[in-house]
């Protein structure tokens, strides 16, 4: 497929991972980059990393296990389109508190420092589902 200006375009929902929420793609390569669309912690059978509701019904949610799993599912998706991880040259994320920002900022250090993407990070009311506390969007490159 063409993007109109003659260079290759692929998109479209990778298998294996949570569905989209909306008719969208997981991820669109538009000639030499590739737009991941917000990831978030959602599982395949759509239960969230990082959350968990006791028999009283008390919620604990974890910034750390969210962003690790958010992170790693942005890593599934630009392997499915041959990259990785170090092809990402700008991110934002959201975070639904900026108290999580501690946690989430220690956790992508352990993936990414001043060599890697570019970032924004902003504070938003909330995300599709209420367990969630972060999402991120990323824009990558393909490799010559």
């Amino acid at each position: 497929m063409t993007d109109g200006s003659g260079a290759t375009s692929h998109h479209g929902v990778v298998p294996g991972m949570a569905s989209p929420r909306g008719r969208f793609p997981h991820v669109r390569v538009v000639g030499e980059l590739i737009f991941v669309s917000g990831t978030s912690s959602r599982r395949p059978d759509n239960t969230i990393v990082g959350a968990s509701v006791d028999a009283m019904g008390v919620t604990d949610l974890d910034i750390r296990a969210q962003t690790r799993a958010v992170i790693e599912n942005i890593r599934d998706i630009l392997r499915s389109v041959g990259a990785e991880l170090t092809d990402l040259v700008q991110v934002t994320s959201y975070l639904v508190s900026m108290n999580d920002f501690g946690g989430y900022n220690d956790v992508y250090a352990e993936y990414f420092d001043q060599t890697g993407p570019t970032r924004t990070t902003v504070a938003v009311h909330q995300l599709p589902h209420p367990h969630l506390l972060i999402e991120i969007q990323a824009v990558g490159r393909r490799r010559p």
